[in-house]
Formats: C-alpha cells, structure tokens, sequence
C-alpha cells in the first residue's frame, strides 16, 4: 500500500532552520506532484509549498517565500522541505502529500495520500 513517511521535526528556536523529509513508498514517485501542507493547533490545514514531477515549478505560500524550499530527489522517492529563519508561526504539524492528477494545485483535495505529519514547534 501507499506509504508516506514524513521525518525531520523537531523544536527549535525561532531563527533556526530544520529540514523535513518525505519518502514514499507503494506508488510511482516521479508520476505523483508533491505538497507539503501544515496545520497549526485550532486552524485550518493550509498549503505550504508543491513541486512537480520533475521537480520544477516550485510554488509557495507568500509567508514562507523566501525562507522556505521544497526539493524532490525521485531516485530516492523523496521530497524534502528546507525551512530556514523559521517563526513561532509556522509552528504546526506538517504533512507531505501525493498528487498524480495534472493541475498542479495547492488544493488539499486533489492530493490523494497523505503521510501521518511530523510535529515542528518553534519557540520565540
């Protein structure tokens, strides 16, 4: 079956950096676009950043813009999120998500596996 793995959170103070990583298992990585989405405690789940098969066309939320970069290495079958100068607002759990369809969206429901999150806490 489809397996999505997400690693990499953590806590750490506001101005540092981790970096997430996302590896799939049970589906053709290259033929599946890759989100990363994230929910803070008492919002809405929210699109973070997408990639596409071949890893071109990057696209972000404006808050993380320039401080934030989805990669894919599809040798690997993984997709990863570097997150610098990070804030106590992106404080969440985030997700990684598949997508075989061909819009290209940042539309939770077009991504059809989901992996079970990893916590990244930031403290100020």
């Amino acid at each position: 079956q489809v397996q999505l793995v997400e690693s990499g959170g953590g806590l750490v103070q506001a101005g540092a950096s981790l970096r997430l990583s996302c590896r799939a298992s049970g589906l053709t990585f290259s033929a599946h676009a890759m989100g990363w989405f994230r929910q803070a405690p008492g919002k809405e789940r929210e699109f973070v950043a997408r990639i596409s098969r071949s890893g071109g066309r990057p696209n972000y939320r404006d808050s993380v813009k320039g401080r934030f970069t989805i990669s894919r290495d599809n040798a690997k079958n993984t997709v990863y999120l570097q997150m610098n100068s990070l804030k106590s607002e992106d404080t969440a759990v985030y997700y990684c998500a598949a997508d075989s369809g061909f819009a290209y969206t940042d539309a939770e429901s077009e991504y059809e596996y989901w992996g079970q999150g990893t916590q990244v806490t930031v403290s100020s």
